[in-house]
């Protein structure tokens, strides 16, 4: 069938807004019509090339929320009508990752996911009779799409599309770092870097948990305001710290009898390896944990002296804030359906797909949160 889809032809150019082929389901699969799509920085770091794993060419998107309007043979979970938010990262419940409760890893397709395939190792997507790669197993910058059972999460109907595709990965990622990664206790003290869409989330996630100190870190004195929206209690602009930025934050945090200072937890948001360094170090002697989101370029290579670990300090990484996604999104789109965690506000712009391009610029020039495509 035909579709209207953003492809990205080739690195660090413009998506090209056109008509494409979608074959439909096969076995274990599912077609979704999306009906809205939230724009991140993971497809803006594989449309410009930085992302080692990129291929072209594709139809990108991976935050994405729709209606089942056909299943494949084999299909149990969902069925024609259910709401659904597909799944970047899979929850097949039957892969040593998942049966292990560890890890929200499923290795379950991660094979072809990575090659830009379905499981049967095929597109279903192409462009004047050439295969298109599919985009982390989800490819939401299309209005219908197709993927395996086990990469949709079933929603509740009452929920609107235009917010809840947020939670696809932005919310989820930032809240479950804290949730899932960190479990941060109530009364922590925390640091996030970086105040964009992730870092607010990790912010109203540390929110919910019952965080006693949440200090924002960013450059842009514009997340001030935001920050203190979704609950950040102190704001730094490391423009305006005079001498090194470690000592100044670690000096923030000393309270009564611990003149050792350090957070809790500190949460890098921005994928910068120097950062990450910083965020580590402003942990806490003895129990500090640093909690890497952001992606780094390719070939980028973090680092610190021993010394930083030895004494106690943890350096963890997440993906997908740790949630298992069947199982947690549907509770996460709760939470917002029921006023406990915020998400609107968030949505600075929508647009058709015809305008999805200016979202990028949007995005580059740090004059939106998210922006969303509605179809």
């Amino acid at each position: 069938m035909d579709v209207r889809a953003a492809v990205a032809l080739e690195a660090g150019k413009p998506l090209e807004i056109t008509t494409v082929q979608l074959d439909g389901p096969q076995a274990g699969e599912l077609m979704v019509e999306i009906k809205a799509t939230g724009i991140c920085h993971t497809d803006e770091f594989t449309l410009s090339g930085a992302d080692p794993e990129g291929l072209f060419p594709a139809v990108l998107g991976h935050e994405g929320a729709g209606v089942v309007v056909d299943v494949g043979p084999g299909v149990t979970s969902v069925k024609k009508g259910d709401h659904v938010i597909p799944l970047y990262t899979p929850e097949c419940r039957t892969c040593p990752s998942c049966l292990s409760q560890k890890t929200n890893l499923c290795t379950a397709i991660r094979a072809t996911q990575g090659q830009g395939l379905m499981p049967d190792g095929s597109s279903r997507f192409s462009l004047e009779g050439k295969p298109l790669f599919h985009y982390m197993g989800t490819s939401t910058f299309a209005n219908y799409t197709v993927l395996p059972e086990i990469a949709v999460a079933k929603i509740r109907e009452d929920a609107p599309f235009d917010k809840v595709c947020y939670i696809g990965c932005g919310v989820t990622t930032g809240i479950g770092a804290v949730i899932n990664t960190a479990q941060v206790e109530p009364g922590a003290k925390a640091i996030v870097f970086g105040l964009g869409g992730i870092g607010l989330n990790v912010i109203q996630g540390l929110r919910l948990v019952g965080a006693e100190m949440i200090i924002g870190v960013d450059i842009n004195p514009t997340k001030k305001e935001w920050g203190e929206r979704f609950g950040m209690t102190h704001f730094v602009n490391p423009n305006e710290v005079e001498g090194d930025l470690v000592p100044y934050l670690v000096d923030m945090t000393k309270k009564g009898a611990d003149q050792i200072g350090g957070a809790d937890y500190t949460f890098d948001c921005t994928g910068n390896v120097t950062v990450m360094r910083q965020a580590l170090e402003a942990c806490h002697r003895g129990w500090g944990q640093s909690i890497i989101i952001g992606v780094a370029p390719a070939g980028a290579e973090i680092a610190t002296r021993p010394f930083q670990l030895v004494t106690g300090r943890v350096w963890k990484g997440t993906a997908f804030g740790g949630a298992r996604g069947r199982t947690d999104v549907p509770r996460i789109v709760d939470w917002y359906m029921d006023g406990r965690i915020e998400i609107d506000p968030m949505i600075t712009h929508t647009m058709p797909l015809t305008e999805i391009n200016k979202g990028f610029d949007l995005m580059h020039a740090g004059e939106s949160i998210r922006s969303v495509v509605m179809y």
